[in-house]
C-alpha cells in the first residue's frame, strides 16, 4: 500500500493539482473506515476543518494525530486509560502540540495508546485494539496482528490514510515499534530536544516526544517543528560512513523474515559503499543490572500512579498496573544508585561507539504476530512484549537517537532497520537515515 509522504502532498497542494479541504475529506474518511477502528479516541473534525480552509505553514493544513497522551485545549487527556477520563479538559496545549498547530497543522484526532503507554504490544482493554494496517492489507483474510505500542494508533492513522504524521512518544520503543511492524519511519530524537510538558509521563528519565512519518525527509521536517530547530544535514557520501553491527544481544533470536531482511539491507549497504564492522558490545550485558524489577519505567510511573492506583487500581488494565507496581520494591536509594549506574554505562557505552557514525540493527526481532492470542495469555504476552523492547529500549537507557525505517520487499511482513547513535547526534543520523532509505528502496523494490 503506497500512500504519498507529507512532502509530496504539499507539493501537491502548491501545484494545485488538489487541496487541503480534499485531503481532509479522504483523511475523514479513512479515519472513520474499519481499518482505523480502535485507532482513534476522539475525531476533532471541525478544528481540522478550520486549518484545512486557511492552510499555512510548513505543514500547509495537512492532517496530524495527537496520541492521547498530550494536553490540547478543551480536551480531556486520559491516556488510554478510564481513571482519567472524568478529569477537567486541558487549558492550553501541550507545547509540542502548540508548536505543530503554529506550523499549520490540522490536529484530525486523538489516537489510542497502550494505557499510560506502558507496552510494546499496543493493546488497549478498555476501548479495543486497533489492528495492524500493513498485515490486513497484505492478506484481509488473515486473523488481525499487533499495532505494536505504546503508539498503536498513531501508526494506525498514518497507515491507513488517516494522518500524514503522527505525533507519539518513546520510552522503550513506542515510536519505532509501531513504526517498524507497520513499514513507516520513526525517529526517536536525543530526549532533551523536545519538550514533554503538557503530556502524561511514564518515565520522565526516559521519555521522548516524536512523531512516526511515512519517509526520512517527512521525520526530519516534523523533528524541526516539535524541536524548534533546523536539522543541519551534512553531506558526507555513504562511503564515508562507519557503521557498526552489534551482534551482543541485538541479533538473538531473529525470526527468519527479520533475519533475511535484515542482510538483504547490509548487503545494499554495503554495495553502496558504507563500512560496516560486526563488533560484540559486552557493555550489554549488564542490562538485566540496569533493568532489575523494571528499572527506571517502574521506579519512576510508580512514583506518579501510586496514589492512583491506590484509590483506582481495580480500573487499570492489570498488566500495566502489575508493571507499574514493580515499581515499589525500588528505593529512593536504589533509585539514586540505578541514575548513577545508568550514567557510568553511558559513559562507557560512548565511549565504545565513539568511532562510528551509527550502528544498525533490527528494530525488532519479529514480524507482526496475531493479536487473539495476546489478548486471552499473559506468558504470550510478555514474552511478546520483552522481545518487542528488546532493541529499541537500548537506546532510551543510552539517551541515544535512532530511527527505523522499512527494509522489507513490497509485498512481504513490515520488518524494521534501526540506525541508532550517541546522544546529541541526531543531525549526522538523520543525514545518515536519508541515504539509507535512498539506498535501499531500489533494494526492496526489486526483491519484490
Amino acid at each position: 500500500m503506497h500512500t504519498p509522504d507529507l512532502h509530496t502532498l504539499r507539493k501537491q497542494l502548491d501545484e494545485g493539482s488538489t487541496d487541503a479541504l480534499t485531503l481532509l475529506d479522504q483523511a475523514l474518511a479513512a479515519a472513520r473506515s474499519p481499518r482505523c477502528a480502535h485507532a482513534f479516541v476522539s475525531i476533532d473534525e471541525q478544528g481540522a476543518r478550520t486549518a484545512a480552509a486557511a492552510p499555512a505553514g510548513a505543514l500547509a493544513g495537512l492532517p496530524i494525530s495527537v496520541k492521547d497522551l498530550y494536553d490540547i485545549a478543551g480536551q480531556v487527556t486520559s491516556a488510554g486509560s478510564v481513571v482519567l477520563a472524568d478529569q477537567p479538559p486541558a487549558p492550553v496545549d501541550a507545547p509540542a502540540v502548540a508548536r505543530l498547530r503554529a506550523a499549520g497543522a490540522a490536529l484530525i484526532g486523538r489516537t489510542q495508546m497502550t494505557e499510560f503507554a506502558f507496552s510494546g504490544v499496543g493493546i488497549n482493554p478498555h476501548h479495543g485494539t486497533p489492528a495492524n494496517v500493513a498485515m490486513a492489507v497484505l492478506d484481509p483474510a488473515a486473523p488481525a496482528c499487533v499495532p505494536g505500542g505504546s503508539s498503536s494508533g498513531g501508526a494506525v492513522s498514518v497507515a491507513a490514510g488517516a494522518a500524514v504524521a503522527a505525533l507519539g512518544s518513546d520510552t522503550g520503543g513506542s515510536i519505532r515499534i509501531p513504526a517498524a511492524l507497520h513499514g513507516l519511519v520513526g525517529f526517536k530524537n536525543t530526549q532533551a530536544l523536545t519538550p514533554a510538558a503538557g503530556s502524561i509521563p511514564l518515565a520522565p528519565s526516559l521519555d521522548t516526544v516524536c512523531a512516526i512519518t511515512r519517509s526520512v525527509r517527512d521525520a526530519v521536517l516534523l523533528h524541526e517543528i516539535l524541536a524548534e530547530r533546523i536539522v543541519r544535514l551534512d553531506a558526507a557520501p555513504l562511503a564515508a560512513r562507519r557503521l557498526a553491527v552489534v551482534r551482543t544481544l541485538m541479533l538473538d533470536a531473529l525470526e527468519t523474515p527479520v533475519a533475511a531482511a535484515f542482510e538483504r539491507a547490509l548487503q545494499t549497504i554495503a554495495q553502496a559503499g558504507a563500512q560496516i564492522e560486526f563488533i560484540d558490545l559486552p557493555l550489554l550485558d549488564e542490562l538485566p543490572r540496569l533493568t532489575q524489577d523494571g528499572g527506571l519505567p517502574a521506579a519512576e510511573s510508580w512514583a506518579w500512579h501510586r496514589e492512583l492506583l491506590a484509590r483506582d487500581g481495580e480500573r487499570y488494565d492489570p498488566r500495566v498496573a502489575a508493571r507499574i507496581r514493580r515499581g515499589a520494591a525500588i528505593t529512593p536509594e536504589a533509585l539514586a544508585a540505578l541514575h548513577a549506574a545508568r550514567a557510568d554505562w553511558i559513559g562507557r557505552m560512548s565511549a565504545a561507539l565513539a568511532g562510528f557514525d551509527a550502528v544498525l540493527s533490527p528494530t525488532v526481532p519479529m514480524t507482526p504476530p496475531p493479536l487473539a492470542p495476546l489478548l486471552v495469555d499473559d506468558a504470550a504476552f510478555f514474552e511478546v512484549n520483552a522481545r518487542l523492547l528488546r532493541n529499541p529500549s537500548v537506546v532510551n537507557l543510552l539517551d541515544g537517537c535512532a530511527i527505523s525505517l522499512p527494509c522489507h520487499a513490497p509485498g512481504t511482513a513490515p520488518v524494521g532497520l534501526m540506525a541508532w547513535s550517541l546522544g546529541g547526534r541526531d543531525d549526522r543520523l538523520l543525514s545518515l537515515a536519508l541515504q539509507l532509505e535512498a539506498a535501499l528502496k531500489p533494494a526492496r523494490e526489486s526483491a519484490r
